[in-house]
This record gives C-alpha cells, structure tokens and sequence, in this order.
C-alpha cells in the first residue's frame, strides 16, 4: 500500500516533464526549473544525493555515458487551499543531454529503476536481524507495515518458509508504519520494538495476530490488544525509551536512503525485489 504523500510528490513532480535537453552539470539546475513550473510548487529545493553509471547502457559509439541520478526534491505544495511541507527522493537518469525518468527492458519488462538504489552494507544490523544466521547465503530485507493488508498476507508466510532454513536466509526486519494510512501503527511498532529488546521470541511473526482497529489512536487500548497477544506487560511509559525511539529512527532512515515508499518492499541480495518472490528461486 503506498504512502499518500509520496505519491501524490511523485505525481505532481513527474508530470512537470519527461524529456529534455540539458548539459551533465546544470542538471539540478534544469529539474528545478522545470519543477517550479507547476503552479502548485510554492517553494522547492533539488539536491542530487548519488550519481551511478549505468553499465548496461553502455554502447561502444556512444560519446557520453549514461548515468543514474538519486534527486532529493524537498517542496512546499499548495493543496486545496493548504500548505503541505513534502520530501521525496526520485531517480533519473541522464547522458549530459537528454533526461529520462526512467528505461524499460522490452524483453523483461523490467525497470532499470529497481537496480537503484541498492541496500547499503551498513545497514545490516544485528537488531534488525530476525531470523538465519548473519553469514547465510542469502540476505533478505523487509520493510513493513503490521496493519497494511497486504503485508498481513505476505510477510508472516514468507518469513515462516524462509526461517526453516537459516543458513540459506537471514531475514532482515524494519518497521515501516504508514501513520497516515494505519494511526494505531506506530504504537504497535514501538510496542514491538521494546518487546523485542526485553527478549520475546517471534515478535515479528505475533505481531501481525494482534486484533487492533487500525484507526484507533488510544495508546492504552493498542496496547492492551498487543499485550495479550504477545503475553507481555508494556507500559505507555516504556514505549518513550531512548533505546526504542533510536531504533525507530535507524529504521526510518534506512527506509529513506533505499527510497522505500510503501509496503511490503522486499530487498534481495542488496537489490530491490519487485516480486517478493526471489526467495523461492534461491538455490
């Protein structure tokens, strides 16, 4: 399910324009000024966060090579007469002269978009290591949501099939509540992170059995519903833990840094994993 606000940047900024002449180095330059064309763009900045060159674009008569560009777009929008503060990170790609939002292999289908940006190294940590050995074969990362729908259906099968088999995965879980989708989703985050820090076994997996109202906003009631879930005692109190918010935020900045915009999204191998499938063709 994808977040609001992210597509709704997406949709206004994209439509500005598709293609355009424009040296490699004005690049930011031209984005923003053709951004700033939309009416409803009051205030804007563009930063290129990461430039990649994209090997298989490669031709041998080719005089300038192509390049992926990660673009930071921080903008205030004017919508139904209300001021919105939105940030987003967008990818295009360019060869100094032409601008692409994207390429499509037509043999595949495929996006060249989903190779970037890949799962940074330094983001596999242990806290976010739920299941497999840290060394096994391959590495599986999951971006979730407990009350988005079709993370319900997915995540708790996929993980269930994966953690049989530990030296094959290693599982790597990161909260993403969609507050303005789920209200009661954070709540159940930070529930699950403290109950993972006091050492309870298959948080993640108990996590989406928890009967809750996903707009319910009572901390008290959320609570009472994941504590008789999981059989524990968590207070409102331990939720503001300095240990439980710097969880929360690691999270949230990995999620920023992959561009992971809604959920489930599934990184395989480092590469982002549009199926959600890779797992069972893993050998």
């Amino acid at each position: 399910m994808l977040s609001m606000l992210r597509l709704s940047l997406t949709t206004l900024l994209v439509s500005s324009s598709l293609f355009a002449s424009s040296p490699d180095a004005d690049l930011k330059e031209f984005l923003t000024n053709k951004f700033k064309n939309n009416p409803r763009i009051l205030d804007l900045s563009v930063d290129i966060v990461d430039k990649n060159k994209v090997e298989s674009l490669e031709a041998k008569e080719a005089k300038n090579d192509w390049y992926a560009y990660i673009i930071k777009v921080k903008a205030t929008v004017k919508n139904k007469g209300k001021k919105k503060e939105l940030t987003q990170k967008m990818i295009w790609f360019s060869n100094g002269t032409i601008i692409t939002p994207d390429f499509i292999d037509m043999d595949t289908g495929d996006s060249l978009k989903d190779d970037y940006p890949s799962f940074d190294e330094a983001y596999y940590k242990k806290e976010n290591l739920i299941y497999g050995d840290v060394d096994a074969k391959h590495r599986v990362v999951i971006f979730s949501d407990p009350l988005c729908p079709f993370c319900k259906m997915f995540v708790p099968k996929s993980i269930k099939e994966m953690k049989k088999e530990p030296k094959k995965f290693a599982i790597y879980y990161y909260h993403f509540p969609l507050e303005n989708l789920h209200p009661a989703a954070p709540t159940l985050t930070k529930a699950a992170i403290v109950a993972q820090m006091q050492g309870v076994k298959d948080v993640v997996l108990k996590l989406y059995k928890v009967k809750v109202d996903y707009k319910e906003t009572d901390v008290k009631k959320i609570l009472k519903a994941f504590n008789k879930t999981m059989g524990t005692d968590i207070t409102p109190k331990d939720l503001e833990s300095p240990k439980v918010k710097e969880q929360i935020a690691f999270d949230e900045k990995v999620a920023d840094e992959a561009m992971v915009g809604g959920t489930p999204t599934v990184f395989f191998d480092g590469k982002l994993d549009k199926s959600k499938k890779k797992y069972k063709e893993a050998k």
